[in-house]
């Protein structure tokens, strides 16, 4: 039995020329243009590239965002509050608005990361008291998501819900509205704020707390009517690969729900691991993090085994890569590429797996009445013979006749 059917769709052709003669015994290129599956990783870099004054440094992100797009189809951009709108009504539009449309461009699907979050939000909001903050929460997430909308359609819509009530590494403001209202009516009302201004865009909740605590927020958050359409995943790394036992209990625990699930941040280390009595990976305070041959190794192995865990369960929809580079999140050397943009051997073993194993290409020959057959990956298709050629989606077993064209 194939273990990833549940990724495929069988798709029955006839070509035809433009004059509706059949494309008969001829050899048909068939080509996989894009993923259905979406592979993801932090697209940071494609806003370093377009800010960056140093021209060293906007070159090399230049040069990574290409790499980037040779692996990827689906990208984060950041909307962390207190750096999207550092004074209030200054934000970063214009410069998230030109990556987000920049890699739209090359046909990436994006998600903003995140609307709602007691880390990295705005200290000025401390000003305010609760019914003010709680406003202007709500009129963030309407300027943002209405501002975007067409072009960002995934939405981390409140991050690590689970901890925030109960944090307390310092004062912030939505801490102050999640322990005044709970934590199902924040969510809720976040949550509802988004669809009300995008009602066909994927909304995530997202933590990295997998436990029992979670699923527990999340049962209680469905029986509120809470519009949850994926479940998101952190699974950062930095202490050692989860392996696949833990694996299967992360996927176990949330599957119950039948919702899509996102591992949205992950991250797997190629140097030496964090210490394990370290809590809060946050604590963990260095100013270098070199990136080893023995580790790099390690890195590649283990990506590649999570990642084909992943795409092999059905309720997995998309698989995000935090950090592209090392150096970056806690200088961890996380990343597909080095600091210095070379590519790591991670980098290759997604590559071998995205657009080789998991990828479809094959040259087929048309009977008589110009019809082929054919089982693929689900995603867009280019069928071409010669100096002609169609364009075919595969979401579903398929029936169709495609007019060749030059």
């Amino acid at each position: 039995m194939d273990a990833l059917s549940h990724r495929k769709a069988c798709a029955r052709v006839r070509l035809i020329h433009a004059d509706g003669t059949p494309v008969a015994h001829r050899e048909i290129a068939v080509d996989q243009t894009a993923h259905r599956f979406l592979f993801g990783c932090g697209a940071f870099e494609s806003m370093a590239a377009q800010q960056s004054p140093d021209p060293a440094r906007r070159a090399l992100a230049e040069a990574n965002v290409q790499k980037w797009l040779g692996l990827f189809n689906y990208g984060t951009l950041p909307f962390y509050w207190g750096r999207y709108e550092p004074v209030p009504g200054h934000t970063a539009k214009e410069a998230t608005m030109a990556a987000a449309q920049s890699l739209r461009a090359h046909g990436v699907t994006l998600k903003g990361h995140p609307l709602c979050w007691h880390t990295v939000c705005a200290d000025w909001l401390l000003a305010y008291d609760n019914e003010e903050i709680f406003r202007r929460q709500i009129e963030r997430i309407h300027r943002e998501v209405s501002d975007f909308r067409g072009v960002v359609s995934l939405w981390d819509v409140i991050n690590e819900v689970v901890i925030m009530p109960d944090f307390d590494k310092y004062d912030n403001a939505v801490t102050r509205l999640c322990r005044e209202k709970g934590r199902v009516v924040l969510v809720k009302a976040v949550f509802e704020a988004a669809k009300a201004c995008d009602p066909d865009a994927t909304l995530l909740i997202n933590d990295f707390n997998t436990s029992a605590a979670y699923a527990h927020l999340i049962e209680d958050l469905l029986s509120a009517g809470v519009p949850i359409g994926a479940i998101g995943i952190q699974s950062h790394q930095h202490q050692g690969f989860w392996g696949l036992n833990k694996l299967g209990e992360v996927l176990h625990r949330f599957e119950r729900f039948g919702l899509p699930l996102h591992f949205t941040e992950n991250t797997l280390i190629s140097g030496h691991l964090m210490p394990p009595d370290i809590v809060d990976l946050n604590d963990y305070q260095v100013d270098v993090w070199p990136t080893t041959p023995e580790g790099e190794a390690r890195q590649a192995e283990e990506i590649a085994t999570m990642y084909s865990a992943l795409f092999a369960h059905p309720l997995v929809e998309a698989i995000t890569s935090w950090d592209f580079t090392d150096d970056c999140w806690l200088h961890a050397p996380a990343g597909l590429l080095r600091a210095d943009g070379t590519e790591k051997p991670s980098y290759e073993a997604l590559r071998s797996l995205i657009h080789g194993a998991w990828e479809t290409h094959e040259r087929l020959v048309t009977d008589a009445d110009g019809c082929l057959r054919f089982t693929g990956f689900k995603g867009d298709y280019r069928l071409a013979c010669g100096g002609e050629s169609a364009t075919l989606s595969l979401d579903a077993d398929a029936q169709a006749t495609l007019t060749l064209r030059a």
